[in-house]
């Protein structure tokens, strides 16, 4: 049996009502699981966008000043006014962070699919994975084959599941194609595999002549950089090609969701047959699934009036499709795991580490190409 210490070191978000975030590590009593729950040592866990937006908010890192308590790091930053606005329900509140992760199970409850993961290496969803260890139901654990690196079984959820689900949305909704932007992220790099594997037509928005270079070289078709003078245009016959009515971006502000759509309605007038001053009768759909561009979302009305723009979370998604479609998901992922779902990391860095100025703000910069994992 594994020694299991007394403490467990954890990573909290805190937002102070004088406007200040807290990011700090503290030792918080090791858990027990109940029946139904096992106790996982994490071996690996990314910096998610979406991990960021709980980590950092809308906190100015500029503003950064580091100090410890206890002996543990300890961050703290300005939050502008604005932000604290949309934080306000948090206020208050020490959050612990990390969507998703991978490690062994060292301790599990009495429950007969809790003691069967005894041992095994899992791949965990469900928050507070930034710590050293995790308690949550055997159900949010997925086995890995024996010998799995946990740097692959570490993104394993949210990325994979996402792209997956992408494609479901697509067929579930009746489109035959695909937009997507920051498409040269691993989640994009994975879109394209499947999308390859499935036969789906994907039309891949980046933002540099380097990114396009990246994705033509594991298979991708049509690749849009959005930093030339012609990406209208380029996007416009990419979608006339082919017929992609359904679009996923990553960026949220600025104005390239409503510039997918007035490409895609740009398409479909090339295919009418008669002229309507209502514009083309093709329904045109858009989901923002990211905030990499926190500025407001600007629409210039020049797509007709069949369209749509709304958010786009995993989760919910998950429990619209059903049990069954999940768990078919689940599978691919896992058959997949160092193939077509195989993220890769440009820093490996410690819980610590991740409490440091600078490396913390050059996470929180969400470069494309770079990804942070930490292994606490």
């Amino acid at each position: 049996m594994t020694d299991i210490p007394a403490d467990n070191l954890v990573l909290l978000s805190l937002v102070k009502e004088e406007g200040e975030l807290e990011i700090s590590l503290v030792r918080q009593p090791m858990p027990t699981p109940r029946d139904h729950e096992v106790l996982v040592r994490v071996l690996a866990t990314p910096i998610n966008p979406s991990d960021l937006g709980l980590l950092v908010g809308g906190a100015d890192v500029s503003g950064l000043r580091a100090s410890e308590r206890d002996g543990l790091p300890r961050l703290t930053a300005p939050i502008p006014a604005a932000a604290m606005r949309a934080m306000a329900g948090r206020v208050g509140e020490a959050l612990p962070v990390g969507n998703e992760g991978c490690g062994v199970v060292i301790k599990a409850g009495a429950a007969p699919e809790a003691q069967a993961l005894i041992g095994k290496t899992v791949a965990l969803l469900g928050g507070a994975m930034y710590a050293e260890y995790r308690c949550l139901p055997a159900a949010m654990c997925m086995e890995l084959p024996a010998g799995a690196d946990p740097a692959d079984g570490a993104s394993c959820f949210v990325n994979p599941l996402t792209a997956l689900a992408f494609v479901e949305t697509m067929r579930r909704e009746n489109h035959t194609a695909l937009v997507h932007t920051a498409a040269a992220s691993n989640l994009g790099q994975m879109l394209v595999k499947i999308c390859a594997k499935d036969g789906v037509p994907l039309v891949n928005v980046v933002r540099s002549p380097a990114q396009v270079e990246l994705l033509k070289s594991i298979g991708a078709q049509h690749v849009i950089d959005s930093s030339t003078d012609s990406f209208m245009d380029d996007l416009t016959a990419a979608l006339v090609e082919t017929g992609a009515t359904l679009g996923f971006d990553a960026t949220g502000g600025g104005k390239l969701a409503g510039q997918l759509l007035t490409a895609m309605e740009a398409a479909a007038v090339k295919r009418m047959t008669a002229y309507s001053r209502y514009g083309s009768d093709t329904f045109k759909q858009v989901y923002i699934y990211g905030a990499l561009d926190l500025s407001p979302t600007i629409l210039t009305r020049s797509f007709g009036f069949s369209w749509a723009l709304s958010g786009f979370l995993l989760t919910p998604f998950m429990a619209k499709a059903g049990a069954e479609t999940v768990a078919r998901m689940r599978k691919r992922v896992v058959d997949e795991l160092t193939t077509t779902f195989k993220s890769r990391y440009s820093h490996e860095i410690t819980l610590a580490q991740a409490l440091d100025p600078a490396t913390l703000v050059a996470y929180n910069a969400k470069r494309t190409g770079e990804k942070y994992l930490i292994r606490p």
